[in-house]
């Protein structure tokens, strides 16, 4: 793969969060729109960092709306002060190298108006200099991470919905020549 700069392909990438809903199931949701970068170095690939940046109002759930509270938007507002704090965002510090497609890539969350260390657990998925459909350079990777909300001030409910978040990211990067 060449490197250079990436820039995340929306139409093929997901934002995804999970946590503990008083211990029953677990509750999904996702965010909708977010931007993400990666300079890869395909020869030193722990010289290699990403940066994203998710808009907060862009959060989605399944849970069923009521003609008096549209929960979606409670969460950004109430919980995530969207007004006040319209986006979260993560930007690495160090990577380790890739190892049989695998890496760790540590960074600071910025959410709240609060920054915190998070790492994030990637896989490279594939790699291609043209892709089978956009015949332009890609390279796929998942990642995940796991945050205490709390941390953050989102202390809603805590403990008895989850404090630990999942979060899950998929995404192909196109290259930006």
């Amino acid at each position: 793969m060449p490197s250079g700069n990436y820039a995340v392909d929306r139409g093929h990438a997901s934002v995804v969060f999970k946590v503990d809903h008083l211990g029953f199931s677990t509750y999904v949701g996702r965010f909708t729109e977010f931007s993400a970068d990666l300079s890869l170095d395909s020869q030193n690939f722990s010289k290699s960092s990403v940066k994203a940046e998710i808009k907060i109002d862009s959060i989605t759930t399944d849970y069923p709306f009521t003609e008096k509270e549209d929960f979606d938007k409670k969460l950004s507002e109430q919980w995530f002060k969207s007004k006040e704090f319209p986006n979260m965002s993560y930007v690495s510090k160090s990577a380790s190298q890739l190892t049989d497609g695998k890496a760790e890539v540590k960074g600071e969350l910025t959410m709240l108006g609060e920054t915190r260390p998070v790492t994030l657990n990637i896989v490279l998925n594939k790699a291609a200099i043209v892709h089978p459909v956009s015949r332009k350079t890609t390279i796929g990777f998942s990642a995940k991470t796991k945050i205490d909300r709390t941390a953050w001030g989102l202390k809603n409910y805590a403990p008895l919905l989850g404090a630990e978040v999942s979060i899950e990211i998929e995404g192909e990067f196109v290259h930006q020549p």
